[in-house]
């Protein structure tokens, strides 16, 4: 008996944001659940980003797009896409053969990742900055004056 040679995927499923706010753990567990029944094995699933829709698709005007990297057998991909259209949580779905990816591939960074870093980072305050330029600003060498500047009028 042959065994079936299990192939790397990428799967982009678009969910409504108001429903991803929603029930976020629900839709997680409901993609997980589609991947299972295929016997996907899940090499990544996360939150790739939450955007504007170009138009609206059931009603939704914005999105949460979910990445995944799965491996399966070819075949069986046709029961997740029929199963991703008669999900009621899923609004659309899109499976690519991700064999050409390397492992640095899968491991970068989403743009949901990078705001999320980004906003970790402390911020500068205006405190801080007028600290700075303090720091910065030049010393008046001994026995010379500081320039004043005298308040212009106008005639």
């Amino acid at each position: 008996m042959e065994t079936a040679v299990k192939k790397l995927y990428e799967g982009m499923f678009l969910i409504d944001s108001a429903e991803a706010a929603k029930d976020w753990d629900g839709i997680i567990e409901t993609i997980t659940k589609m991947l299972k029944k295929i016997e996907a094995e899940i090499v990544s699933l996360r939150k790739w980003d939450e955007r504007p829709l170009a138009y609206k698709i059931r009603k939704c005007e914005r999105g949460v797009y979910i990445l995944t990297y799965f491996r399966s057998e070819g075949p069986r991909i046709h029961e997740l896409e029929r199963d991703v259209e008669l999900s009621e949580k899923i609004v659309r779905a899109m499976i690519l053969n991700a064999e050409h990816l390397t492992d640095a591939d899968l491991a970068k960074d989403t743009p949901a990742q990078r705001t999320e870093k980004q906003s970790q980072q402390p911020v500068a305050t205006a405190a801080t900055v007028e600290t700075q330029a303090e720091a910065v600003s030049t010393e008046v060498p001994a026995g010379e004056e500081e320039p004043t500047e005298e308040p212009k009028t106008t005639e």
